[in-house]
């Protein structure tokens, strides 16, 4: 569903592992006014086949596509989209349904962004790439790209990256040591993948069963109180649409 000003495609709702679906196990907190400092949308450096312009951008609109357990986004702009994972293998079908739905298809997919290694999150990369060019940038955690089989050579992104027109890289290991999210400033939308997950109309941090260092992955809990969003888009858990940043703020404060 498309959202006005914003758009992201989601497939599914729990938190990471594989195949099975996973609950939050961390603290989690309900509403209130977002308090996070603005982030400064200007790009310090950019990925390949990504934005270079330190302008500011019109804000995506997002749709969500949900697979029972686990979601994958499509963030979308003047009939250019952006994928943000692509659920268990046999994804596809349902992603290139939500592309329909907001009027666009395959061969308007310019880019894809993978969270993190996770098989519900990587498991239909290669049916997507194969869908839409051998040729599409795909990008990733550095410490995660060899764990993805996409069949096509990626491109590692971190902090200070920037892919399609604005899409802000974030590093946030801990629930993998590659984990990235993607901030839109210009739109305020995070997708966090699993370094957050919704709970209960609220914001949960990343589920202890399935994560590799929980110590790290609080600090990225911390690190992304640190920015401005109204939205948060998560792998697992339904999207929160207003005041995200601050109730991942009230998090960050709850787990110390």
């Amino acid at each position: 569903m498309g959202k006005a000003g914003l758009a992201l495609m989601v497939l599914g709702t729990a938190a990471c592992s594989g195949d099975s679906t996973e609950a939050s196990t961390s603290s989690s907190v309900g509403g209130g006014p977002s308090t996070s400092p603005a982030v400064d949308p200007t790009t310090t450096s950019t990925a390949a086949g990504s934005s270079t312009s330190g302008a500011a951008v019109t804000g995506y609109e997002w749709q969500r596509v949900n697979l029972d357990f686990v979601s994958a986004y499509i963030l979308y702009r003047g009939g250019e989209a952006t994928i943000v994972d692509t659920g268990i293998g046999g994804s596809e079908g349902a992603i290139e349904a939500a592309l329909g739905e907001i009027d666009l298809g395959w061969g308007d997919v310019s880019g894809l962004v993978v969270t993190h290694l996770h098989p519900d999150h990587q498991g239909s990369v290669p049916a997507v790439i194969a869908a839409t060019s051998e040729s599409l940038p795909w990008f990733t955690g550095a410490a995660d790209l060899a764990g993805i089989d996409a069949q096509t050579e990626g491109q590692a992104v971190g902090d200070g990256d920037t892919v399609g027109a604005g899409l802000q890289i974030i590093e946030t290991p801990g629930h993998t040591p590659g984990h990235i999210a993607v901030l839109d400033p210009a739109a305020g939308i995070l997708v966090a993948g699993d370094a957050l997950n919704g709970a209960n109309g609220g914001v949960a941090g990343p589920n202890a069963d399935f994560s590799d260092d929980m110590g790290l992955a609080n600090a990225s809990v911390s690190k992304l109180a640190g920015f401005d969003y109204e939205v948060a888009l998560f792998g697992h858990g339904e999207p929160v649409t207003s005041g995200a940043s601050g109730l991942v703020a009230e998090l960050a404060e709850s787990i110390g």
